[in-house]
């Protein structure tokens, strides 16, 4: 869960800020539109190596069930929404 202690996200955000920052400049710059995806991916992808105690199962399996339940969160706190608006505004396809 993204739900880290208060007093940590201090010494955490400027740093995302300033990635986030340059993920989307690299992304405007590339000029293609969905690339900050694959720059996402990338600085997600290395920081997790950066952190990985051992090149072992163990954190291997760990890390993979964190980019799961990034995944599963994002999606219910962000895609949930968006969904429920675009029914509201658009009509349900499925059947009540």
């Amino acid at each position: 869960m993204p739900y880290i202690k208060q007093e940590y996200r201090p010494m955490l955000d400027p740093h995302i800020e300033k990635l986030a920052k340059e993920i989307k400049r690299l992304a405007q710059e590339s000029g293609q539109e969905g690339d900050f995806a694959g720059f996402l991916n990338y600085t997600c992808t290395k920081l997790a190596i950066n952190v990985m105690p051992a090149r072992r199962y163990k954190w291997i399996a760990m890390i993979t069930g964190v980019f799961k339940n990034i995944a599963d969160e994002f999606y219910r706190r962000v895609g949930v929404p968006y969904e429920d608006e675009q029914i509201e505004k658009n009509g349900d396809v499925f059947p009540r």
